[in-house]
């Protein structure tokens, strides 16, 4: 073989490439600034600042005497001290100075630009609601904390207090799209929200003890997934303060050398912001030091915006920039800026120990008090506000000067954090049914369903994959769409709506970011691997579970997960493989937002699809095998079958299932299989002397205990299904302990005997697909064995056989245990074939064999 017929893959040169003598001095952009900046804008800006940080701190200490009216005392200083001062002095410079870019731009282009101000610190909600309260969004979405001096009071000491304001930004903020109490995702978030949304910048802090984890050292990769002529921009400021709650950070330790070469190598043009003490220190931000830090963050924003339209503008012309170098700012400032410098010999700032409370006992310390009272003081805040005893407002001209103009362009107003929902075009799922009996992969019928869906919404809907949409059988879509990696040229520029990438926290980030900006996605992995955003979905839901019960925060659509490659076919992977835990995830969320369903076939696939992509507010998770299957029911069967979400199989029950001696559950495709097989075992053995009825579980919250789910089925829906002193074996596709969770409450339920549950029990390793069901008591011998014993016990149980059905089933029991015995003998039989064929017992069936794709 040569060369030319297998030629390695093209790629794009670097910036760089060309210029192999640039000196690491060059790499960093120099950004020209007026030291002696006196303009109006900078006044403005400062002002805006200080009169954040001012409020910030009242919030961390004052329940009373916001204004300063009265010498500052005890009883003014809240009992609890909670909240996190260490960041939030550039945090307020961060967004303070990204809303007078907005109104610069307004007026030098007529139309103010769209932004949105991502919090990785989350723990700095000081900062951003004292930025809120000032450009009027707090008394907008919470008309009891007016702008009027009571109203301040009153916002003052609801930070942090029971029914207030939470120590954390979450959805009950503003403008918020990101709680940030989990730290990683904030950057993954912020790309999120500018996909498809072409007009929108969104500037995101990352942390510097933040940049520590893993998910954000994965999320710089973003912006080679960002194609600038259909989506927006985002502007990362990495806010490096140096320490972390109570150890410095890597950035901390860095030299300006050090995180140029990092941050150029991950494809950015990195532009530092930096502190620098001139004089002595002093808090309120009084010094020379802290006008100059703020004179270089406006230039260097505007660098930022300048280079970002540069490379929008080659997109949207149609001469794309390959590898285009986006803008990052490095923002060291101080922990615990403006804040006191020290305490009776205790540092405080540009420690760690300003992370949180930096005077913790100011309510019952006379020293710490009269600090803390200096320090309020030096934000001179009735030169910011106005506390004369007749203003209506409390917020001065002055204070709102570099805030935009149009109330909807400011950064706590915009609409795409709270109420930019738009519903998906869909087809009728229907139109994509198959035959009755035809074998068709569930994962293919659904590639079908999304690929319409694609074509019907090309500009509002994605799929989020980390690279395995060919080996789930979902890549039929890329029938008319495309990947979207715009580092690799073969995918560049043409708009694809798949993103892919080997980092389930990074997609996991944009889909919550694209999601909580009004758009849909789903997001489809092999079943093992989905657990690796377990707390990341936890997070989202604590999240969506305030925005539900937050009064102006309009739908979103629903998390939709599609977990396929599953345990029950990842023989050929093995035990690393096989892990249906993130079902688990799922069920712990809120109960109102979760569900799970279960297709056994390709039109139970397509009908729950539909209905999760209609859906709004959910976390969906659909767990389906993407073998070709069997098609057990009609069109028209499946959308009832998926209607009332559990459902008598007739077809495969004796005499319809009507009065029956036991009850097989099937919940999930292979389940299912195995329980259908073990019925026709049974009535091969038994014929109608043994009156077997089959039910199948789609939606799997029909068995949550009532009241606790809105799925949930009445005791009277549960009873016609499992009928009271009836056994009832169910075959399980997740672990047991998960169902008996759910039925625990049920009356005559599990902790009664009539109940058993297999599932999958951590048994596996590479061997054949039928000996994976086996290895876990899954198999239908298993279940046929079980489906006996139970009968037995029924039987033996005084009372609950009677009559004519006593009579009938004595022949069942008194042949019970030779049946047994014969299926456990079968069992070994199919066993030591595999074993020494490696490949299930022709009597099993064919099985479609799988390979990665």
């Amino acid at each position: 073989m040569t060369k030319s017929d297998a030629p390695p893959p093209t790629m794009i040169p670097s910036h760089y490439a060309s210029k192999p003598d640039t000196r690491l001095a060059e790499l960093a952009v120099d950004v020209k600034f007026d030291t002696r900046d006196n303009s109006d804008e900078l006044d403005g800006i400062l002002l805006t600042w200080k009169a954040s940080c001012y409020v910030a701190a009242a919030m961390i200490f004052l329940q009373a005497n916001a204004t300063l009216k009265d010498e500052l005392k005890k009883e003014h200083v809240k009992p609890r001290l909670l909240g996190h001062w260490g960041t939030t002095a550039g945090l307020a410079a961060a967004y303070s100075h990204f809303q007078a870019l907005i109104t610069r731009k307004g007026i030098e282009e007529g139309k103010e630009p769209k932004g949105l101000f991502v919090t990785g610190p989350g723990h700095g909600a000081p900062a951003v609601l004292g930025e809120l309260y000032i450009e009027g969004a707090i008394s907008r979405f919470y008309p009891e904390y007016d702008t009027s001096a009571q109203g301040f009071d009153k916002f003052i000491r609801a930070f942090s207090w029971p029914k207030g304001f939470p120590s954390h930004v979450n959805a009950e903020t503003p403008g918020c799209i990101h709680e940030g109490g989990e730290l990683g995702y904030a950057l993954a978030v912020a790309y999120g929200s500018v996909f498809d949304s072409p007009d929108l910048i969104t500037c995101v802090i990352v942390g510097d003890g933040e940049s520590e984890s893993g998910p954000t050292a994965a999320a710089w990769h973003s912006h080679k997934w960002l194609d600038p002529k259909e989506s927006g921009a985002v502007l990362p400021i990495l806010h490096a303060n140096g320490f972390k709650i109570s150890e410095r950070t890597l950035p901390g330790t860095m030299d300006d050398t050090e995180l140029v070469m990092l941050y150029t190598g991950y494809g950015y043009q990195v532009r530092f912001v930096e502190y620098v003490e001139q004089g002595e220190y002093q808090m309120g931000g009084n010094d020379g030091g802290a006008r100059d830090f703020h004179a270089n963050l406006r230039a260097s924003m505007e660098w930022a915006y300048t280079e970002i339209r540069k490379i929008q503008h080659a997109a949207r012309n149609g001469k794309p920039i390959d590898k285009p170098m986006w803008p990052l700012l490095i923002m060291r400032s101080p922990k615990g800026w403006t804040g006191p410098s020290s305490d009776n010999g205790k540092q405080l700032l540009n420690s760690y120990a300003s992370h949180q409370v930096p005077l913790p006992a100011a309510g019952t310390d006379d020293e710490q008090l009269g600090h803390l009272s200096r320090w309020l003081k030096s934000y001179e805040p009735e030169k910011l506000f106005d506390f004369s005893p007749n203003a209506q407002t409390i917020i001065t001209e002055k204070l709102v000067k570099t805030i935009p103009r149009d109330i909807e362009r400011r950064l706590g107003h915009v609409k795409e954090a709270y109420a930019a929902y738009k519903a998906l075009d869909l087809s009728d799922w229907k139109e994509f049914g198959a035959e009755k009996n035809e074998d068709v992969s569930c994962m293919k019928a659904i590639a079908k369903y999304l690929t319409e869906t694609i074509k019907r919404n090309p500009t509002t809907f994605r799929i989020f994959s980390p690279d395995e949409l060919s080996s789930n059988k979902l890549d039929g879509v890329l029938d008319v769409t495309s990947r979207n990696f715009q580092w690799d040229p073969t995918t560049a520029h043409q708009g694809g709506r798949v993103l892919e990438m080997l980092s389930e926290h990074t997609l996991q980030g944009w889909l919550q970011g694209y999601t909580l900006t009004g758009r849909t996605g789903v997001f489809p992995s092999y079943e093992s691997f989905l657990g690796i955003i377990g707390t990341m979905l936890v997070q989202y839901s604590k999240f969506a579970k305030m925005g539900f019960e937050t009064n102006w925060r309009q739908d979103t659509a629903s998390l939709t997960y599609i977990e396929t490659s599953t345990w029950t076919r990842q023989e050929h992977n093995g035990f690393s493989h096989q892990n249906p835990g993130f079902i688990s995830t799922v069920l712990s969320l809120p109960t109102h937002i979760a569900r799970v369903y279960f297709p056994a076939d390709a039109n139970t696939s397509l009908s729950v699809i539909a209905h999760c992509l209609r859906s709004k507010n959910y976390v969906n998770l659909i767990v389906g095998t993407k073998a070709p299957t069997r098609c057990y029911l009609t069109v028209e069967e499946a959308e009832s079958h998926c209607v009332a979400g559990a459902s008598v199989w007739e077809s495969y029950s004796v005499d319809k299932g009507v009065n029956p001696d036991v009850v097989l559950v099937g919940i999930g495709f292979e389940l299912t299989e195995e329980v259908i097989h073990a019925a026709a075992q049974l009535r091969k053995d038994f014929g109608t002397n043994l009156r077997v009825r089959v039910v199948n579980i789609v939606d799997l919250l029909v068995l949550a205990p009532i009241g606790e789910h809105p799925h949930a089925l009445t005791e009277s829906g549960f009873n016609s299904l499992f009928p009271p002193n009836v056994p009832v074996v169910i075959n399980y596709h997740g672990y047991p302990s998960q169902l008996s969770a759910l039925l625990f409450n049920r009356p005559h339920s599990v902790g009664r005997a009539r109940f058993h549950i297999a599932g999958y029990s951590e048994q596996g390793s590479t061997t054949t697909p039928w000996l994976m069901l086996q290895v876990n008591q899954c198999s239908r011998f298993d279940i046929a064995s079980k489906a006996l014993e139970y009968v037995v016990t029924n039987y033996a149980s005084t009372g609950n056989v009677n009559g004519e059905t006593r009579e009938r089933l004595g022949a069942v029991v008194a042949k019970a245990h030779e049946r047994i015995a014969g299926y456990a003998h079968k069992t070994r039989e199919y066993v030591k074939y595999a074993e020494d064929t490696q490949q299930d017992h022709p009597d099993i069936g064919a099985t479609a064999t799988l390979s990665e794709g």
